[in-house]
């Protein structure tokens, strides 16, 4: 089993070396793709104000996150989360840069490189020159992100667990199929099939001659006949 995690992260800013700070995580797990139903969200005390331009894009203001734990108080439960999990994201030098940072100032271990598959990578080589956003795509795989009215770490995160399985190739690959005495199992769900007898359809007692009849009329010169 692949074990996933899709996650997204919302900040004051964009440049945490001059002070920005992490104020939102959210997180789906994928197992062999497909959600599990197990989500992360958190949002954090960034402990210095949100500029007005940044609020904006996710509407997350300081009087809003004063009353959030800052990140060392729910670093643990994030890691925990996460534990060895492929870490999948969109721009994903911007989340992990972030998240990596906020590890670093208090003694954790960082989140690893070699675990990181970014979307955003995989959407530029896939569609070159076209727009890669998280909407341009969902756009592009006819994804609803009508609730989409500011960014959000969960609701972004789930949106792009469903561009990622498009950018896989849908749903196929990860379709898993066994059959065992009539009994099958699609997508890790069972279903146990019910047995029907034959049905027999009634014809006419000349079907056959009139078959024939329809052959030597509108089939010129048969290959079965040659």
């Amino acid at each position: 089993m692949v074990r996933e995690i899709v996650f997204d992260t919302e900040t004051t800013g964009f440049e945490y070396a001059k002070g920005d700070r992490l104020i939102e995580i959210g997180a789906i797990e994928l197992l062999n793709h497909m959600p599990t139903g197990k989500t992360y969200h958190q949002y954090i005390n960034p402990e210095r104000e949100v500029p007005e331009e940044v609020v904006k894009i996710h509407g997350l203001t300081y009087d809003f996150l004063k009353d959030f734990p800052t990140f060392d108080k729910v670093a643990d439960e994030w890691l925990d989360f996460i534990k060895d999990a492929k870490l999948v994201a969109h721009n994903a030098s911007f989340d992990m840069n972030f998240v990596n940072y906020e590890l670093k100032q208090i003694g954790k271990p960082e989140m690893s490189w070699d675990n990181c598959i970014d979307t955003l990578e995989i959407a530029r080589n896939m569609f070159p020159g076209a727009r890669c956003s998280l909407d341009a795509l969902c756009k592009r795989f006819e994804i609803d992100n009508s609730a989409r009215t500011f960014h959000g770490a969960l609701l972004d995160a789930q949106l792009l667990s469903e561009v990622y399985l498009e950018l896989l190739g849908g749903k196929e690959p990860a379709l898993l199929f066994e059959k065992n005495n009539d009994t099958e199992i699609t997508n890790n769900a069972k279903t146990t099939k019910v047995y029907r007898e034959p049905r027999t359809f009634a014809t006419e007692d000349n079907i056959e001659e009139l078959h024939q009849k329809f052959l030597q009329e509108k089939v010129k010169n048969p290959i079965w006949m040659l």
